[in-house]
């Protein structure tokens, strides 16, 4: 029977890969002798690194970064369902743990980047490296203050949150294939229940939606139909403003998930 690798080998792997897609010079991770009973996954990558150029070219960087997206697809159904369904927009997606009885705290950390995933798993997370962050550190957002979240956000319940989910795999204008549109409709949604699972059936859900009420479908009005108490800057940074944005917090008893898309102009 294959054994599973050991973590610290895959978050080893992960961190080489990512340096590597963002053009750093990374030293690649001591990988441990190849044993037949070890699984396939760490194999698997240790061929495709002996293709990957040396030294950190603009192709190199290319290839890193589709090497470790499939890298993560393959680490997790958690990282595939959120690859499939959240990468080709502009979206954040990060978890952490949950420290506090009031969670708005956690909640905080994640959009700051100040904690990791407890399992380490995905982050999407375009503005990770931006040199905007030297003075927004948690650019796209400018959070509210903890005992400001109440007021931001609404409950809502496990069917809507999978449905606000989905429909941040749309973009906020000029969306030419709306989720409800989309023959592959049904399988958006079962990405967006597998992220949701991973808290828990006892999860709670929430949004920044303003016309979140019992029974919202978000996936009927579409994202561009969406609107929202903001979470995100009004600075004006390289040539962006963000105008729009749907947030989707997931509260388990350990952990918080933060979801959310952004329109930027």
């Amino acid at each position: 029977m294959a054994l599973p690798p050991d973590e610290s080998v895959l978050d080893a792997l992960d961190a080489y890969l990512e340096a590597r897609w963002d053009g750093a010079a990374a030293q690649a991770p001591e990988l441990p002798e190849h044993r037949p009973e070890e699984g396939t996954l760490v194999g698997w990558v240790r061929e495709r690194l002996r293709e990957l150029p040396a030294g950190p070219t603009r192709d190199s960087a290319l290839q890193a970064g589709t090497l470790l997206r499939e890298f993560r697809s393959r680490r997790s159904a958690w990282n595939a369902a959120a690859l499939r369904l959240l990468d080709d927009t502009y979206t954040f997606v990060a978890t952490g743990p949950r420290r506090h009885d009031d969670w708005a705290h956690d909640v905080r950390a994640v959009m700051h980047r100040s904690v990791r995933d407890p399992r380490g798993w995905i982050r999407l997370d375009g503005d990770r490296t931006g040199d905007v962050r030297d003075t927004l550190p948690a650019y796209p957002f400018d959070p509210p203050a903890a005992s400001d979240f109440p007021a931001r956000l609404r409950p809502v319940d496990a069917d809507e949150a999978a449905g606000a989910l989905a429909v941040m795999a749309e973009e906020w204008q000029a969306e030419p294939a709306p989720v409800r549109t989309r023959p592959d409709r049904d399988a958006l949604l079962a990405d967006a229940r597998t992220l949701l699972d991973r808290y828990g059936p006892d999860a709670r859900y929430w949004t920044n939606a303003t016309t979140a009420q019992a029974g919202s479908d978000f996936v009927a009005a579409g994202l561009a139909g969406t609107r929202s108490h903001p979470f995100v800057t009004g600075a004006y940074v390289g040539g962006l403003d963000l105008l729009e944005d749907l947030g989707l917090i997931a509260v388990s008893a350990d952990e918080v998930g933060v979801f959310w898309s952004i329109g930027a102009y």
